[in-house]
């Protein structure tokens, strides 16, 4: 018999913030790494580049989230319908 363990996860009051943590990695992950590559190209010392302007990038869009996000959600709720 097997025993099934569960990852331990944190509870649902902090989704508000580990959503726009999460959006924020992510995106600025993607979006420093096509601007860096575009602005520099592909070159030996690109990661000690592009590992700074990710963390700048982070900075400035983790608290800038907290901040929109709630605005960002009024305006999807005028513009789409509630789920039923």
């Amino acid at each position: 018999m097997s025993i099934q363990r569960t990852r331990p996860r944190l509870p649902a009051r902090y989704a508000p913030l580990v959503t726009p943590l999460v959006l924020s990695l992510l995106m600025t992950f993607i979006v420093s790494l096509i601007s860096t590559l575009k602005g520099v190209g592909l070159r030996p010392d690109f990661m000690a580049v592009w590992g700074p302007a990710w963390g700048l990038s982070w900075l400035v869009a983790f608290p800038t989230l907290l901040l929109v996000l709630p605005i960002v959600r009024r305006i999807v709720g005028w513009i789409c319908q509630p789920v039923p």
